[in-house]
């Protein structure tokens, strides 16, 4: 008999990890037996993986059951619809089982000095059907039925070790079958959530199925129901997404479900539980004394899988579970529930949350309680205080006051990270009525600041000078931040010539008696503007202006927003470890206030002085911490920029693999001329230069910009110039690197930075003639200038490149000193093609050597060191494969390419080489 839950799903989608551990308990048949307990919240998959057991178990026996609610109370209801298709074999079973089995499953109960008996029988039972063929037993959401079933089968399933019977038990929690080997069913991660959704809907935006993968809190069920709600226009990312799983979906109508059965008092506690959104015990434990009950009353609600009850906190399954709760009580039920809460939330610190729930219980207009929920939110950030602000425009009075508190509850929402909260807030400003122009204004800055980070760079330099003109005879400081952003969005879309535009409009509101925070802002624009321009003259004191004044800043003039301004300012004077000091600060004050929005902008920085500054590895790590902030804020602009870093630190590294597959994470949504895409580009150029390719690599960098035309991405170009000049020399395309090299030198020149100056010398050197003295003397500057302490990788990239020139001008013994050099340096960064350049050059300079010395975890990528760490502790391919969610054949292709690297041919080797 086989009883399917109230919840399921039709894919297995992100459940590789689950499928391997049902193969193994299956393939363990007949030698060994055993059991397994898959628990997870409802529409994890649960019985989507009870189905794949059946499927794949094809040469065993199998036996099916499930927990049912309904029976929850009647003792043994669950085994008997188990094993009634067993009971013929029962005969078989010695008397005294028998009797038990027979009287028990017939309805007469089992006292508990025949527990032990009736156990017995059952694993008797289950080993005579096993006689003939294996057998696979199920038993779905067994929690939900009666108990005394579970713990027989809990007894069961840890006996079935010397038996040819496997047992598969879900559940909704852990707290059933003690003793079992058990595995959670967690949520799915982005790659798996995008292919269950575009399983049922091809051509589903990649952006958009990251979104709903966020939104389903990655719950497969959740997914399966967005994906039956969704418009044609919400699966291109036109239009907003929804907030949450439908409450008619399966989901929520097997949370329904399970809420119906629930006893009254447990009831009136899990809405107590959804509407207080901070889940403190404390809290409930006094609501819940104050209705005349306790918060044990939840323990029904707990093994129904509706809420876990934990010391420091009581938390919902599911935000679908929190809306069904709510959505199941009616008005008056609510609004008791809100009173209850406020009338025990007494603390000072508590205001806050004891005024929403007053005005949550509050009916009509409330203008005095609307303007207490606007002082009480206060400088609150998170989800309290946009939820005060939007309660307090539902509650006033006044139209205009409404939208005021619109837009300042959208723009708590954006800081907080929440855009299409953001969004949804400022549409309902715009539908209130009639806006306060200053409130209009705030509300275009803020539409564009969205753009800018969400949506279309493009769109969003429009909309940003408007907001500037709106709002700049009311709040100077906002017209100017808007304006500083208009220029970055000119910069993101490669349009840099509109930035005198914005330096002019900048000018013109600038006041000889500007505060800190005005002046670094004006200060920034006219030096970034002077920069793109060439005029380093004008530029770098303008930009040194904006670094200093950014280390001064204090109170409320020091926010994320001028910090990262003055990183900007610093990287394009090339104070490397100050601009990093300043971002990183932009980093921890963004995190300490909760302006979780203004974290993907501030890493970005970050990176790239930390790439300045020779610290490849700390810019990849802080790319990844920004590529996942990015996409968890839905900031899609900045993930390229992350994407596009970690595609060029890969392929500085040499890591092909790592470097395309970050390239096609970019996709094609940047506009062609972005900053992604050109930071993909060069991180393409990067790696037709490590193979030889120079021709290919001199083109796609030369295409990045058209010095001069302020068109295309000419601050990357620049980045790229040292990678494009040595391309464009080994290509013999010297005069395809002048103009390039060209501005380079200009910015160089113009700051006090020793590693931009050894970068400069060495692209002259390259492009002087072979062999000339005005060759060697380039390189031999630049490594005077190459900082001891920084830049390791780019010294090592002269050592080898001067000792490749000597060795061509036929002076092998002065080329070796320097190719050693490079060899060492490269060998201790692990940095494994670039020391077998360095490798080859000594050989053809006459001197014997073999493969380079690097130790084995310093030659592999991350991933394919955990492979090799796996493999030298004894797991198979398929374990491997298992443990690290990849397939089998992926593994394969790793590990050729791991025995490659080393230079080994066995397993054996293997684990030797890592030890």
């Amino acid at each position: 008999m086989v009883a399917a839950s109230s919840v399921q799903i039709t894919g297995l989608s992100g459940r590789d990890a689950e499928c391997a551990a049902v193969r193994r308990l299956v393939d363990g048949l007949p030698d060994a037996g055993g059991a397994l307990l898959v628990w997870g919240e409802p529409g994890a998959g649960r019985s989507v993986l009870v189905g794949y057991a059946h499927r794949y178990a094809t040469r065993c026996h199998r036996l099916a059951g499930a927990g049912l609610a309904d029976e929850a109370a009647l003792s043994y209801a669950g085994l008997q619809r188990l094993l009634d298709p067993l009971l013929d074999r029962a005969d078989a079973l010695p008397e005294p089982q028998r009797g038990v089995l027979r009287r028990t499953l017939a309805g007469a109960g089992c006292p508990a000095d025949h527990r032990l008996a009736l156990s017995m029988a059952v694993l008797g039972l289950l080993a005579a059907a096993a006689r003939e063929r294996p057998l696979l037993c199920t038993v779905d959401d067994v929690d939900r039925g009666d108990p005394p079933t579970a713990e027989v089968l809990g007894f069961v399933a840890r006996r079935l070790r010397h038996l040819p019977v496997a047992m598969l038990l879900t559940a909704g929690t852990d707290a059933v079958a003690a003793g079992v080997p058990r595995h959670r069913l967690r949520p799915l991660d982005d790659r798996a959530g995008a292919a269950l959704l575009t399983d049922r809907l091809p051509g589903l935006a990649p952006r958009v199925a990251r979104e709903l993968t966020a939104v389903a809190g990655g719950n497969p069920q959740a997914l399966a129901d967005l994906a039956e709600v969704l418009t044609p226009g919400q699966c291109r990312g036109e239009e907003p997404l929804p907030d949450g799983p439908p409450l008619d979906g399966a989901l929520g109508r097997g949370y329904r479900g399970r809420l119906a059965g629930l006893p009254a008092d447990t009831r009136r506690m899990l809405l107590l539980a959804a509407l207080d959104s901070d889940g403190d015990p404390a809290t409930l434990g006094r609501a819940a004394r104050a209705d005349g009950t306790s918060i044990e009353a939840l323990a029904p609600a707990e093994a129904a899988g509706l809420v876990r009850v934990g010391p420091e906190r009581v938390a919902l399954a599911q935000p679908l579970a929190r809306a069904v709760i709510a959505a199941d009580a009616t008005l008056a039920e609510r609004r008791a529930a809100h009173l209850l809460l406020a009338g025990v939330l007494d603390s000072p610190g508590q205001h806050l949350r004891r005024t929403l729930h007053r005005a949550a219980a509050a009916e009509g207009p409330d203008p005095v309680l609307a303007a207490e929920l606007e002082a009480v939110a206060g400088g609150a950030g998170g989800d309290d205080g946009v939820a005060a602000l939007h309660r307090a425009a539902e509650l006033s009075g006044e139209p205009r006051q409404a939208s005021a508190r619109l837009v300042a509850a959208a723009g708590r929402a954006w800081a907080a990270g929440q855009p299409r909260r953001a969004g949804r807030l400022l549409a309902e400003a715009a539908a209130a009525g009639p806006v306060d122009p200053v409130a209009a204004g705030r509300a275009e800055l803020l539409r564009g600041e969205l753009e800018l980070r969400c949506g279309s760079p493009s769109r969003a330099s429009t909309t940003l000078l408007a907001a500037a003109r709106a709002v700049s005879g009311v709040d100077r400081i906002a017209a100017l931040g808007a304006l500083v952003r208009a220029g970055e969005a000119a910069c993101h879309t490669g349009d840099q010539f509109r930035y005198a535009e914005v330096a002019r409009r900048v000018a013109v509101l600038r006041r000889a008696e500007d505060p800190p925070d005005a002046e670094l802002l004006t200060a920034l624009a006219a030096g970034v503007a002077a920069t793109l321009r060439g005029d380093h003259e004008r530029g770098g004191p303008a930009l040194r202006r904006a670094v200093v004044l950014g280390n001064r800043l204090t109170g409320p003039a020091l926010t994320p927003a001028a910090l990262t301004g003055a990183a900007v300012a610093g990287l394009l004077v090339a104070v490397d470890s100050v601009a990093h000091r300043l971002a990183e600060r932009a980093v921890e004050l963004a995190g300490a206030r909760g302006e979780v929005s203004a974290l993907p902008r501030a890493l970005e920085l970050r990176a790239i002085a930390e790439y300045w500054l020779g610290r490849h590895e700390a810019a990849a790590d802080t790319s990844r911490e920004g590529l996942r902030v990015a996409r968890d804020t839905g900031q899609v602009n900045s993930a390229g920029v992350h994407l596009g870093m970690l595609a060029v630190l890969a392929a500085v590294r040499a890591d092909r693999e790592t470097s395309l597959c970050r390239i096609r994470e970019i996709g094609e949504a940047p506009a062609p001329h972005s900053r992604p895409r050109a930071l993909a580009q060069w991180a393409l150029a990067v790696l037709d230069l490590v193979n030889g390719r120079h021709e290919a690599a001199a083109a796609r960098l030369a295409a990045l910009a058209r010095p001069g035309t302020g068109r295309g991405q000419v601050l990357i170009q620049v980045m790229a110039t040292p990678y494009l000049v040595e391309a464009a020399a080994g290509a013999g395309r010297r005069p395809a690197a002048t103009a390039a090299l060209a501005v380079f030198d200009q910015w160089a020149s113009s700051t006090a930075s020793p590693s931009r100056r050894a970068l400069s010398a060495r692209c002259h050197a390259l492009l002087a003639a072979r062999g000339s003295a005005d060759a060697e003397r380039g390189f031999r500057t630049a490594l005077r200038l190459h900082p001891a302490d920084t830049g390791a990788f780019e010294r090592a990239r002269t050592e080898l490149l001067l000792g490749r020139e000597l060795r061509r001008s036929r002076r092998p013994r002065d080329a070796r000193e320097h190719l050693h050099a490079a060899r060492e340096t490269f060998g201790l960064l692990g940095l494994t093609v670039w020391a077998e350049q360095a490798t080859t050059e000594l050989r053809a300079a006459g001197e014997s050597v073999g493969t380079p010395e690097l130790p084995a975890a310093r030659l592999l990528t991350g991933q394919q060191l955990r492979i090799a760490q796996l493999v030298a502790e004894g797991a198979t391919n398929r374990e491997i494969a298992t443990r690290m969610f990849l397939s089998t054949r992926t593994v394969d292709h790793h590990l050729r390419n791991i025995f490659h690297r080393l230079g080994i041919r066995s397993r054996t080797e293997l684990a030797r080489a890592l030890h």
